[in-house]
């Protein structure tokens, strides 16, 4: 890892930890604040796969799950109303979430690199996403999966209600689910843009020096 791959991990610890800390307030019903932030990783890894290649994406991503690692420690020890603000189950669910979507957003990536502009950012970001939220809020909250905590109750968010508030009956953590995974697909789209912006201003950096 060089210097010139110091913003591309500076960029992904810094969404990391707001991410981490908007996680904390609500945004409406169904979502958080860092519902907003966290989908700019994946900008940040398709950003550093385009113009410096696999390799380097792959430790910025390992380096954004070490800054992951250190804010869930730090959560676990922050009591806040209802026990830790971070539990086991939600520091396993993110860890291995990030880590399986970002790493699997990397490789679709490579793999699409020769297509047009926006397929490879556009396609890898959408599984990624898709992988991401399935992984974090099955692993964080499902009822199924209680006995990876069995001293955290989760009851609240295996209440059945309408999904989104208007659909068919379903546990809560679907919607908050679904809620966050519709956030990414348009971040997804609208990334675009600055996905383009950066890239281009970069390359033409490196083809000046």
């Amino acid at each position: 890892m060089t210097r010139k791959h110091l913003p591309g991990i500076l960029a992904m610890a810094a969404i990391v930890v707001a991410s981490n800390i908007l996680v904390q307030f609500l945004f409406g019903q169904w979502l958080t604040w860092g519902a907003f932030t966290y989908p700019l990783a994946f900008l940040v890894t398709d950003v550093m796969n385009r113009v410096y290649g696999a390799g380097p994406a792959r430790k910025v991503v390992i380096a954004g799950f070490v800054v992951g690692v250190i804010c869930s420690l730090i959560g676990t020890q922050i009591m806040g109303e209802y026990g830790p603000l971070v539990t086991l189950r939600i520091a396993m669910g993110s860890g291995l979430a990030f880590l399986t979507a970002q790493l699997m957003d990397v490789a679709i990536f490579d793999r699409l690199r020769q297509g047009k502009w926006w397929r490879a950012p556009l396609v890898s970001t959408l599984v990624g996403s898709s992988i991401d939220t399935a992984l974090f809020f099955t692993i964080a909250f499902s009822g199924a999966l209680s006995f990876l905590e069995p001293s955290n109750d989760v009851s609240w968010a295996t209440e059945g209600l309408p999904l989104l508030g208007v659909g068919p009956i379903v546990p809560l953590w679907v919607s908050l689910g679904l809620a966050d995974w519709l956030v990414k697909l348009s971040l997804a789209l609208v990334a675009l843009v600055p996905f383009r912006a950066i890239v281009a201003h970069l390359e033409g950096s490196r083809a000046a020096t």
